[in-house]
């Protein structure tokens, strides 16, 4: 990728709390891969890119796989909370490390551990012990990886790129991210009908190689400690009290579990909503899973071009509105090509929340706690999954599919606007 020069200019530190370099003039779409310019974060994008595709594969295989032996959307809904479960413990003290070790080392040791985690799943389903107690087990030993892994790799990209190409950097992610949500579950759709579930884990498996080698062949300079602590337990506290005690931050984290546990969490009743609702099978599952996931690539890639023209809270809670929108009218459709349509907002409007409201989270703390406040997100990630699962396998199992639908999108939109309001009267205290 060439060298690329944009024309910067400073700008006041607004919501940020610190001074930045945005893109002025000409906006083109030579702007949406900037961070591109980085050789470590070309290495981290492609091997990435490669591995989420594989993950993608395996949670849409191990969704349907669940629901297929089980048959219950309760044990569907408790799966997904198990294997997020353990990134409630374990991602306060992967903040920790990451803001006191080398931050790639401790990434090459969590992707290894997942890529071992994937290596078992496809050996249980090849041999027959894939149980549904099995597959938590595993999900579970692949959660408590993924608490360690998470801060780490959100605080890893400044260090890959720049604090100027920050938020290019976090859209790029969010565009690999969908991209992979686009093509994993369309693969995972055709390999589970032709060749069956196992084959979609040990793929996944295999691909961890590639962001593996990334990370290997980086060029970082050495490592230096910033900080000294008098305990391992002080310094993970430090964290969860700054995250509480800084009213910005605070505010971000609770819109993000209000929107996680009510609006993400539709995901995981995509196999119900395939089958029973609009009558389709695995294949019909992983198209609808890629409109979504297009949805959002599509929205990832607008927010890397054109992210700085507008404020981080209208791109946000726009976002959150408009998924909210979108789920709400699914939950009254039983047209296949409508739902592919009204899921493809969805992940575009939740894009545009959960890219903005990291970027500005990173932006807002100083470097020395960066970790640790991205291990409390990462808490917050780790806890809206398994309660989300639970809330959204329980009301469906009681009311039904669409009904939990329309009821998690109405939190969302209910939770937007108290947020608006909190913001709002806290700009009018402080004009005062």
């Amino acid at each position: 990728m060439p060298t690329t020069t944009t024309e910067t200019a400073r700008v006041p530190e607004g919501i940020s709390g610190r001074q930045q370099r945005l893109p002025v003039g000409k906006i083109t779409w030579r702007h949406t891969f900037r961070a591109l310019r980085h050789r470590n974060y070309r290495l981290f994008f492609w091997g990435q890119l490669v591995s989420l595709i594989g993950t993608w594969m395996q949670q849409t295989a191990m969704s349907w796989y669940v629901y297929e032996i089980t048959n219950s959307k309760f044990l569907l809904g408790l799966v997904a909370a198990i294997g997020s479960a353990p990134m409630v413990l374990s991602s306060i003290w992967g903040g920790a490390l990451a803001d006191l070790y080398p931050k790639r080392s401790i990434l090459v040791a969590t992707q290894s551990a997942q890529m071992l985690c994937a290596f078992f799943l496809a050996i249980g389903v090849w041999l027959g012990f894939a149980s549904t107690g099995f597959i938590m087990v595993v999900a579970a030993l692949n959660g408590i990886s993924m608490g360690f892994d998470m801060p780490a790799r959100q605080a890893f990209t400044v260090e890959m790129t720049s604090r100027e190409d920050l938020l290019n950097a976090i859209s790029l992610n969010s565009s690999i991210v969908n991209g992979a949500r686009v093509v994993g579950p369309s693969v995972a759709g055709l390999l589970i009908g032709a060749v069956g579930v196992a084959m979609c884990f040990f793929l996944n498996g295999l691909s961890f190689i590639a962001v593996i080698a990334g990370f290997l062949l980086m060029r970082l300079p050495a490592f230096e400690r910033r900080i000294e602590i008098a305990s391992a337990g002080e310094h993970a506290w430090e964290g969860i009290v700054y995250s509480m005690k800084h009213p910005r931050v605070r505010t971000i984290l609770l819109l993000f579990l209000a929107v996680g546990v009510f609006g993400w969490s539709y995901a995981v009743l995509m196999p119900a909503f395939a089958r029973d609702v609009l009558g389709r099978g695995a294949n019909g599952y992983g198209i609808l899973m890629s409109a979504s996931g297009t949805g959002a690539l599509v929205g990832a890639l607008l927010v890397a071009t054109f992210g700085h023209l507008y404020t981080p809270r209208t791109i946000a809670l726009g976002g959150v509105w408009l998924f909210s929108v979108a789920m709400l009218a699914l939950a009254f459709v039983k047209s296949f090509p409508v739902a592919l349509a009204l899921l493809f907002v969805a992940g575009f409007g939740m894009l545009l929340f959960f890219s903005t409201s990291n970027t500005v989270l990173q932006t807002i703390v100083p470097d020395e706690m960066r970790g640790r406040v991205m291990g409390v997100w990462s808490l917050v990630f780790g806890a809206m999954i398994p309660l989300g699962s639970l809330e959204a396998g329980a009301v469906a199992h009681w009311v039904g599919t669409s009904l939990a639908l329309a009821f998690g999108a109405l939190v969302c939109a209910v939770s937007a606007l108290v947020t608006l309001h909190v913001v709002r009267r806290r700009e009018a205290q402080l004009a005062k």
